[in-house]
Order: C-alpha cells, then structure tokens, then sequence
C-alpha cells in the first residue's frame, strides 16, 4: 500500500507540473541535473555542473552559469551536498553569484519495490539580490530491461528583495539507455512556466576501483514553446571517492 500510495503522489505531482507550467528561475531557466533518487553509504564527491543557455531574442548575449560542490553522505539514506554558484547574464558582469545547500534523502532501497523513491530538499541564496529559493521534490526511477526512466517532481518556494513570495513547480524527466557503463545515452524532458524543453544526452561513468569512479553528462535541450530561450548546453562532471 505505501507504494501505491507513493506512485498516486508522483503522478499528482507530474501531472500538476506539466499542466501549470512553472519555473524554478526567473529568467526562465529550468534545465538542470535529473535527480536519481539513491545515495551510497560513505560516499564522498566533488561535482562540476555548466550551463551555456542561447537567448533567441539576442543571440549576441548568452548567459552562462557553473555549479562547483563537495558532498558527502550522512547516513546510509541521506547525503549533503555545498554548492558554490557563478554566473554570467551580459558579457562584463560574470561574477559569484550564491550559495546552494542540497539535501537527498533515498526513501527506499534500490530494488526494494518496483521503482526506487527518494526526495530532494535544496536552499539557495543569491547574493547579489539577497533571494532565497527553497526546493524539494520526490524523485522516482523505475527499470525497463535495459533502459531507465527517472522523474523529477519539485516544488518551489521563492522569496527576497527582488521576489515575490510564491509557489512554483518544476518537473524533469530522462529516459536512459544502459547501453554500456561508460555510454548511455538519454532523452531529457524539462517543463517550467513559459517553458518547455527536450532534447538528447549522453552519459557514462569510469569505475577506477570500488568506491572511486567518474561520472558525466553532456546534454543539449532545445526549446519547444519558448520565445526567449532558443537551446541550452547542459554538462556536468562528478568524481566521486
């Protein structure tokens, strides 16, 4: 029944993101990391996230943003992750823009029930305008012979100077083929308000020994009923030990 019970909220969720249509960022950025809902026991990463997003209103002022953090895990279920955050809007102002706290937590163990669950908590402040943004969301995997579907369900609260007060939704999703370990290429799907996005990704992992290994992802996303985001450049690297 618990599991039921779990698979009825995510697809609440799911499908109030998708009719709604919110975003997690103002200037309409939704595409991000797909959150898979597991956590290693003593696991110890550094990780490297780049964005470089294309304005199909003017082409000539891109904005680019990079996410670097160290995580670690807590207990066998929960794991925390510290993110410094940069980004540049116009060409001169590329600058520190906040800080980021992510909590994940694995609600159940992997194989335990038809599909694994887990939840993410995230609180982020930006300096520039002191906002504050506040995540959390269900994350759901599920195993089709050899290809895999996670989904993402998140919501968010933001609030600050420049800010007002509100709810927002978010949901991501990646359809993944474990094709080889190091080569597993995916569709991505992200929706946000004013905002939806799919296109390809490619990802693999490098295993050096039991518990070191590498970890990557490079995806591009392209707009499908947005005015001012054309395409997005999504790449992330975490090397985990």
């Amino acid at each position: 029944m618990k599991l039921y019970s779990k698979e009825a909220v995510v697809k609440a969720l799911c499908f109030v993101c998708l009719a709604t249509g919110t975003q997690a960022w103002a200037d309409g950025r939704v595409v991000d990391k797909v959150y898979h809902p597991y956590v290693q026991p003593l696991e110890r990463e550094f990780e490297y996230r780049y964005f470089y997003q294309r304005q199909a209103d003017h082409p000539d002022n891109n904005t680019m943003g990079q996410k670097l953090g160290y995580g670690f895990s807590l207990s066998e279920r929960t794991a925390l992750e510290i993110y410094a955050i940069a980004d540049r809007v116009h060409d001169q102002d590329y600058k520190l823009s906040g800080y980021e706290l992510e909590l994940r937590w694995m609600l159940t163990e992997q194989g335990q029930y038809s599909a694994d669950w887990g939840m993410l908590f995230e609180l982020e402040r930006q300096n520039n305008q002191d906002n504050y943004e506040f995540t959390s969301g269900l994350l759901m995997e599920k195993e089709f012979g050899p290809t895999s579907l996670t989904l993402n369900a998140l919501a968010v609260y933001e609030w600050g100077q420049t800010l007002n007060a509100e709810w927002e939704g978010e949901f991501r999703a990646q359809y993944r083929y474990r094709w080889l370990p190091a080569v597993q290429p995916a569709i991505e799907l992200y929706a946000g308000e004013n905002y939806k996005g799919a296109g390809p990704s490619l990802m693999g992992v490098h295993k050096f020994d039991k518990q070191e290994q590498l970890k990557w992802e490079l995806a591009v996303i392209v707009a499908i009923d947005n005015q001012t985001v054309d395409r997005t450049l999504r790449f992330a690297l975490e090397y985990e030990f």
